[in-house]
């Protein structure tokens, strides 16, 4: 099989597709924060993103568990998009 001349390779691209919404953003009143992470054991053509939903304490702190939610890839940089145009700003905490 000859890959120099096209045919065998693959038709779709690499880019944006497989990178997923991996970190925190928080509401802007400060009172909830949101956390995306990859499920680590899904498979890379059909990544799952889970997005745990927190309520927050006076410092903007994770306070209390409020839900989680899966998503694939694209849905869940849809969420991230909708989020961020609606003032959430991206914060430094870590899940987990």
């Amino acid at each position: 099989m000859d890959f120099k001349r096209g045919g065998a390779w693959p038709s779709y691209s690499f880019g944006c597709g497989t990178s997923t919404p991996n970190g925190c953003l928080l509401n802007p009143e400060g009172s909830r924060l949101i956390f995306f992470e990859e499920i680590k054991h899904s498979p890379r053509n059909n990544l799952k993103i889970y997005a745990h939903v927190f309520y927050t304490n006076h410092l903007g702190e994770p306070a209390g568990f409020k839900s989680s939610e899966k998503f694939n890839v694209n849905s869940a940089w849809e969420k991230w998009n909708e989020l961020r145009s609606k003032g959430w700003t991206e914060a430094s905490h870590n899940y987990g």
